[in-house]
């Protein structure tokens, strides 16, 4: 029990940390918008050609 416990603690504490790191990126592209927007998402496997490959549309023989 204990350790199921500290498991769930665990992954609260981390969900919460991730929240505020957010947070904090938001607050950051606020105060300096001369960095870019805060972009959320993107990267590898999301669909928006992440990861430094190109984009290619479907219908001009690409992947």
């Amino acid at each position: 029990m204990k350790t199921y416990l500290l498991a769930v603690g665990l992954i609260f504490l981390m969900f919460t940390g991730w929240v505020l790191v957010q947070a904090a990126a938001r607050r950051l592209a606020r105060r300096h918008p001369e960095l870019g927007p805060f972009r959320e998402g993107g990267g590898c496997g999301t669909g928006q050609c992440g990861c430094g490959s190109p984009c290619q549309s479907r219908g001009k023989g690409g992947a």
